[in-house]
């Protein structure tokens, strides 16, 4: 029978590693070939190639108009991000091919959309497919067709100032018992960005202060938001990608988190750019509070392709440190200044420290003797040091000449002259002409 004379058809992609499948972003070339196999001469019509990407959605919901009167409602919308079509093989004016026994290749190359694509992604009321169908039309018989999916992955590069932003807040819920209040619990935390990829590990900074007479546990969780939309109703499905558990905090205690460690596990880049399809994360930071319901605080978090390089992560240092609040400047910054004592060269707050009845100065209780202040830098720098530093700087084609390349390409490396070295010793000491202190 005919058949049978087709063995095989089948669609390869051009891959780098053999092994792996093949991923693609907007504006790459889509290569492969078409495999046909025949076991014995075989008449053809043509053998065409379609490529298409579509972004769909579907769900129902039952609905009552009564006491016995029930109806399904159907929800589903689509969006189409690729469509190509190209003849593998076609006689011309609609004839007929004859195929020997035997093997045939078919390449084919097609691009993708230059605009931004949308990554592929599987979910419980929707998908985002991207495939290649090859359909095999001979003469009264058939089509034969094949589909084979690839996949498209669009990059997120988290070093972006947005993503590499700190997100930080502070909410708080009253506890109740028998209608009446009985403290409040309130929760701060805060993470260095706002972007992170698969793997990477979140340090979170939290403070939980419980007002309450009874004990709470706080946690925190990585949540996966994913959202379908079509004729304008929404429908959402949440879980949990991980999960971390802190310790107890008893009744009017307050706990704080160091940058406890959270795992990202291997899920899925964000999707926001999909009108009918969205796939969001956050740090959800949460105490059960007695009572009432649950207090949580939650934080964005965008889920990246790229991670993050070292210019990325000195840019996360620097907006981290310039985006924290005065509460968390309290908790970094000692509350009490630190000196060096004269004899004994040890950091004394003022708890260690007792006042000079004579010269009225703070002197440490170690040593008995008035706490030193840095020396000034004119004071252990030679003169010749200070004048050969009070030099103008020569003109900027003075320095192309000599660094081989204009000054500014030097910018970057420019640093600072480091302060010299702080010495106890001093190289010309004068007789002290302040009063004697009757206590030291």
């Amino acid at each position: 029978m005919i058949f049978d004379k087709v063995r095989k058809l089948d669609v390869v992609f051009d891959s780098p590693e053999a092994d792996s499948a093949p991923v693609f972003s907007s504006g790459d070339v889509v290569s492969g070939k078409v495999l046909l196999e025949l076991s014995a001469e075989c008449r053809l019509q043509s053998l065409k190639l379609h490529a298409e990407g579509f972004a769909k959605v579907h769900w129902t919901e039952s609905r009552s108009a009564g006491s016995s009167t029930a109806y399904t409602q159907n929800y589903s919308d689509e969006v189409e991000y690729l469509n190509h079509r190209e003849a593998l093989l076609q006689a011309d004016n609609g004839g007929i091919t004859v195929l020997q026994a035997g093997k045939h290749e078919y390449p084919f190359s097609f691009q993708l959309p230059e605009e931004t694509l949308v990554t592929s992604f599987e979910g419980k009321y929707g998908s985002i497919r991207y495939w290649v169908k090859v359909k095999l039309h001979r003469p009264w018989a058939p089509v034969k067709k094949i589909k084979k999916e690839f996949t498209v992955i669009e990059p997120i590069d988290i070093n972006t100032p947005a993503l590499l932003a700190s997100q930080a807040g502070t909410k708080d819920k009253m506890a109740r018992v028998w209608y009446r209040n009985s403290g409040q619990v309130s929760v701060t935390a805060k993470i260095d960005r706002k972007g992170y990829t698969p793997g990477e590990v979140i340090p979170v900074f939290a403070e939980f202060d419980n007002a309450t007479s009874r004990s709470v546990v706080p946690k925190a969780y990585v949540t996966q938001t994913q959202t379908f939309i079509a004729r304008g109703t929404m429908k959402q499905k949440r879980s949990v990608v991980a999960t971390l558990s802190g310790d107890v905090v008893g009744a009017r205690c307050r706990e704080t988190w160091h940058g406890r460690a959270i795992k990202i596990p291997p899920v899925g880049p964000s999707i926001i750019q999909c009108r009918i399809i969205k796939v969001d994360y956050a740090l959800r930071v949460c105490v059960n509070v007695p009572g009432t319901s649950k207090l949580c605080l939650e934080l964005p978090l965008v889920m990246g392709t790229i991670p993050l390089h070292p210019f990325g992560s000195r840019t996360s240092s620097v907006s981290s440190q310039y985006g924290m609040n005065l509460e968390w400047l309290r908790m970094t910054i000692p509350e009490q200044p630190e000196r060096e004592c004269h004899t004994c060269f040890m950091l004394c707050d003022s708890d260690s420290a007792a006042m000079c009845i004579v010269t009225g100065e703070a002197v440490c209780k170690q040593s008995s003797l008035p706490f030193a202040a840095p020396p000034d830098y004119s004071t252990v720098v030679s003169g010749d040091v200070v004048e050969q530093d009070a030099r103008p700087l020569p003109a900027e084609e003075d320095f192309a000449g000599m660094l081989g390349r204009p000054f500014s390409a030097y910018i970057q490396e420019f640093r600072l002259r480091p302060p010299p070295v702080y010495s106890e010793v001093d190289p010309n000491p004068q007789p002290s002409m302040r009063p004697r202190c009757m206590t030291c």
